[in-house]
């Protein structure tokens, strides 16, 4: 039983068979005569009509007893309202008890005892063992609410507490990763920020004396532009779960309008449609492009294609490659690969957030021909 209402549904059916059972039992044991006793029953009443009554003398009562004993062949004896109890030695003892006057409120009051000892004995187990886990979950929750962000619930069963739990341990992951790559991209942007700053402010002093250098710092300021539009879209896009904007985008036409932006760039393949934010993929091919400009070699090819339910875009340039070791540390945020200088490390982690927040993902593909090769997979609108 995986379902909550069951387990309840089925405790208190259980409760109740356990109360019948021990009503029934207070009643066999405590209201006289036990109900399977009828044979022996209907056997004293037919014994009742041979035998004298009660108020006869006790040698009549005696004769007639043995006579019956002498038919059936039988040891026979008459004596009240008694137990017999079997001895080792296949002799009875015969136990008469002393008339009482039997309350009947007593009886009554034993079968609502028997009742309610029943349902507390059934019921308790099953609700204990339910608050003592919403106790835990709600434990979680006040560490989680006080600051503990590594608090986690035990996940017992797989009923609907037990799907409370996990997602509870998925939120907080949530919550724990966000915080941890806010706290990462806070610090790594500090970092960052200061270097076109410490650029800028140079070139003010110089400036005074040297108006050449008036290019310099405005190549800065963009840089910096950038560097806090990146930035800002890293930490929007590290907070929503799909695309605010969905059209029907086609990836072709998108490269080819990126592409034209590029020297040496040619952008060739198959139409390829999927759902999306336009704005968004565009800035995720144009992303590719500028990372084969800075960082690759001249020529920069771009390939679109549509696989099966994928959509697929790659793009190449004639550079060396990604080494193996690093093909997946190049997505971090702010990771430059040893002799960069280039950028913020910001351009490929938000090439696959973007990949990640339409359903699909970035990777380094590289081909025989093409070393240096960055591949997107995206699915379809056939497959959306």
């Amino acid at each position: 039983m995986h379902r909550l209402y069951l387990k309840i549904y089925v405790t208190v059916i259980a409760s109740l068979v356990l109360v019948v059972m021990v009503a029934g039992g207070v009643w066999r044991w405590g209201a006289g005569a036990p109900p399977g006793a009828q044979v022996f029953e209907i056997a004293g009443e037919i014994a009742s009509l041979a035998l004298p009554p009660s108020t006869a003398p006790q040698a009549e009562q005696q004769r007639a007893i043995a006579h019956l004993a002498q038919r059936f062949r039988s040891d026979l004896a008459l004596c009240g309202p008694a137990w017999a109890f079997r001895l080792p030695d296949d002799r009875r003892l015969v136990v008469r008890a002393l008339p009482r006057h039997r309350n009947p409120l007593i009886g009554f009051l034993l079968v609502l005892g028997g009742i309610a000892l029943a349902v507390a004995v059934a019921a308790y187990p099953f609700v204990r063992g339910l608050t003592r886990r919403l106790e835990r979950l709600q434990a979680g929750v006040e560490k989680l609410g006080a600051g503990n962000l590594a608090a986690r619930v035990d996940v017992e069963g797989k009923d609907e507490v037990a799907r409370l739990a996990e997602s509870f341990n998925r939120s907080a992951e949530r919550i724990e990763d966000l915080m941890k790559s806010h706290r990462m991209l806070l610090a790594n942007a500090s970092h960052e920020l200061r270097t076109p700053l410490s650029r800028i402010r140079l070139g003010i002093d110089l400036l005074q004396h040297d108006p050449s250098y008036k290019p310099e710092i405005e190549r800065n300021i963009a840089e910096l532009d950038q560097m806090i539009d990146e930035i800002l879209l890293a930490s929007r896009l590290g907070a929503i779960h799909k695309p605010q904007l969905e059209e029907t985008v086609d990836l072709l036409a998108v490269a080819a309008e990126e592409g034209a932006r590029y020297d040496d760039c040619a952008v060739g393949g198959t139409a390829a449609v999927v759902r999306g934010d336009r704005r968004l993929l565009s800035r995720m091919i144009r992303n590719l492009l500028d990372n084969a400009r800075r960082h690759g070699a001249p020529p920069v090819r771009v390939s679109v294609r549509s696989e099966k339910d994928q959509a697929v875009v790659e793009v190449m340039d004639g550079g060396k490659g990604v080494p193996e070791a690093e093909r997946e540390k190049v997505f971090t945020p702010f990771y430059r690969l040893a002799g960069d200088t280039e950028g913020a490390g910001l351009g490929l982690a938000l090439v696959q957030q973007i990949a990640r927040l339409h359903g699909g993902d970035a990777m380094v593909a590289p081909k025989t021909d093409y070393p240096s090769c960055f591949q997107v997979c995206l699915p379809n609108q056939a497959s959306a």
